[in-house]
C-alpha cells in the first residue's frame, strides 16, 4: 500500500485528476467497510483506455468529516485464463473482457 503519488496536493491533486479523466471512467464499487477515521472500498475502474480494468482498493481517512490521506493499492483485472483460482477479481463472474 503506497500513498497515491498520482494526487501531489490530496485536494488540489484530487480536482486535478477528475478534470483529466476521459468520461468514458466507470468505478463500480464493492466492498465498503468502515472502522473509525479509515474507510476501504473495494472496486472496478473500466473504460479508462487501458487494454484492462483496474481492480482497486482505496483506503481513505476521513477527519471531521473531511478527506486528509488517501492509498491505493492498483492491479490490472486478470483474466478467467489468468485466474490461479479460477475466480473473478471482483464480483461473482468474469466480465465479456475477461472471458477467454
Amino acid at each position: 500500500m503506497v500513498e497515491s503519488r498520482r494526487l501531489l496536493n490530496l485536494r488540489e491533486g484530487l480536482f486535478t485528476l477528475i478534470k483529466s479523466v476521459p468520461s468514458t471512467l466507470r468505478h463500480e464499487p464493492g466492498v465498503i467497510v468502515a472502522e473509525g477515521d479509515f474507510v476501504i472500498v473495494h472496486g472496478r475502474f473500466s473504460g479508462a483506455g487501458r487494454p484492462k480494468s483496474w481492480i482497486a482498493a482505496d483506503i481513505l481517512r476521513i477527519v471531521d468529516g473531511v478527506l486528509v490521506e488517501h492509498w491505493d493499492v492498483l492491479q490490472d483485472e486478470a483474466s478467467q485464463a489468468e485466474s490461479k483460482s479460477g475466480r473473478p477479481m471482483f464480483g461473482d463472474s468474469f466480465t465479456e473482457s475477461c472471458r477467454d
